[in-house]
């Protein structure tokens, strides 16, 4: 629990002092695939409360990490998600962007349970830069795909604010590595778990409740989701740094320079195909 008397923490940007007015309502809105994907990466950012309590539990007694998560963490997720809900409002002023979020996050929360973490401490630190990796790589794409300035400077400072937190993340993995001593092979699986586990929960849940709310008459037409998905995911895969996301996936594995070439460019291919196929 927070004490009051603790200083706040300055958050690095906030939403509030974006001018909105900036925003060209018109070219924002010709990019329906592109409005479908802010869409569910605002209900994701949305919910990252749920981890946080999670989270607080599974490190229960590590304060250096419980702080940083309730202090820091915590409060520039909500602000992500806050962003782009305020980004689509002004753009999409017609959709119900709370009613659409509440039946998410009804069926989401299911899934935010200790059943996911890993089974030690230093592996879901591993999970949790696997994580930290896909946000940061996907609000890199999705700067490349608009040409909107205020979309863009939203997302970069979304990507900043994740790249930062993978870099905790990754300093506490070593910490608890140095006690529970896993070796890459048990690193990778971790890595390898949650990559799989973002592709086929996180997204299709998040991008399924837009479509709901965003397309009401065609909500059982599974036809028309899935070529929905399959656009927005082509719009992502073909601005997708798999060369940033490769490299923050493999540090934890911390392997020897001359492997690392090798290993880079399957993996590359991997990874672009499980996140965004």
């Amino acid at each position: 629990m927070r004490n009051d008397n603790e200083p706040r923490h300055v958050m690095p940007w906030r939403i509030e002092d974006i001018d909105l007015t900036r925003i060209d309502r018109q070219r924002a809105a010709a990019n329906e695939d592109l409005m479908l994907l802010l869409a569910a990466s605002s209900f994701i950012e949305s919910g990252s409360d749920l981890y946080t309590s999670n989270l607080n539990v599974f490190f229960n007694g590590d304060p250096e990490v419980s702080e940083w998560l309730n202090r820091e963490w915590e409060p520039e997720e909500l602000q992500h998600g806050r962003a782009l809900k305020t980004y689509i409002q002004y753009v999409w002023p017609e959709f119900d962007w709370d009613a659409a979020f509440q039946t998410f996050i009804e069926e989401y929360s299911t899934t935010c349970s200790f059943e996911e973490f890993e089974k030690t401490r230093a592996l879901e630190m591993v999970a949790r830069c696997v994580v930290e990796t896909g946000t940061a790589t996907l609000y890199r794409a999705i700067g490349e795909c608009s040409d909107e300035p205020v979309l863009k400077e939203i997302t970069a400072n979304i990507r900043s604010d994740e790249v930062r937190h993978y870099k905790h993340f990754f300093r506490y993995f070593k910490k608890y590595n140095q006690i529970e001593g896993h070796g890459r092979l048990a690193v990778l699986g971790a890595l390898m778990r949650r990559v799989i586990e973002i592709r086929n929960e996180d997204s299709e849940i998040a991008l399924r409740h837009v479509y709901a709310g965003r397309y009401p008459d065609r909500v059982r037409d599974e036809a028309y989701s899935r070529e929905l998905t399959a656009r927005v995911n082509k719009l992502v895969r073909h601005n997708l740094s798999a060369d940033m996301c490769v490299k923050m996936l493999l540090k934890p594995l911390n392997l020897p320079a001359k492997i690392r070439p090798g290993v880079h460019y399957p993996l590359a291919k991997i990874t672009q195909h499980v996140f965004f196929r």
